[in-house]
């Protein structure tokens, strides 16, 4: 398990299979509706508690929950401190990647981040990646970078073993057309084409 501050009041939590094993759980249990019954979930606030700080007592929280084609699982935790919440109150959001998708959105925390990203990649992904997706880009919008992936092209096992990597360092979005037309026209471009390979050429 992985505990990631994003902000003072956002973490990122990422697990995989053989933590749910070691506690006995399987993963629908947790896209319940009844997150804040289960100890599973309560043991993971006590530990972003203890190992980043981040309390959230008295707080109410909003949940996003991504899984990756290889059982690798994602929260997304926000707190928020509203007057006169006397118990936790939890709001969840379920969303999975699609395995049959053509497509992928991710958001990265900072142009460092994304090279970090390019050179693991470059070090320990075992496919050509070069023919992982026809067009990759990095963009620039509100002041958040997006990687995305368009028309990706490889077979299943290199795209799983390229979504376990990047569930590493990158978190997964929901893609549609109507953000993707968003990037397009709002978008600042920082680079195009195939942006890993030349992350991997420039920024490695």
């Amino acid at each position: 398990m992985k505990i990631e501050k994003l902000t003072e009041d956002k973490i990122r939590i990422i697990f995989d299979s053989s933590d749910l094993k070691a506690k006995n759980i399987d993963l629908k249990s947790l896209m319940t509706k009844n997150l804040e019954r289960q100890d599973f979930f309560n043991i993971i606030l006590e530990k972003a508690k203890n190992e980043v700080g981040f309390n959230t007592d008295g707080c109410k929280l909003l949940i996003e929950a991504f899984t990756t084609p290889d059982n690798v699982f994602v929260f997304t935790i926000t707190r928020y401190l509203p007057n006169n919440i006397s118990n936790k109150k939890l709001t969840v959001k379920r969303k999975s990647l699609n395995r049959t998708n053509k497509q992928a959105l991710y958001r990265c925390n900072n142009f460092d981040t994304f090279c970090d990203f390019c050179k693991y990649l470059n070090s320990e992904y075992k496919y050509n990646l070069r023919l992982l997706s026809k067009n990759t880009y990095l963009y620039l919008y509100n002041d958040t970078y997006y990687f995305f992936m368009k028309n990706i092209i490889s077979d299943e096992f290199a795209i799983k073993s390229f979504y376990s990597i990047a569930s590493e360092f990158l978190t997964p979005l929901h893609y549609s057309n109507s953000f993707e037309s968003k990037l397009l026209e709002y978008g600042k471009v920082i680079i195009k084409g195939n942006a890993i390979m030349t992350g991997i050429k420039y920024f490695c």
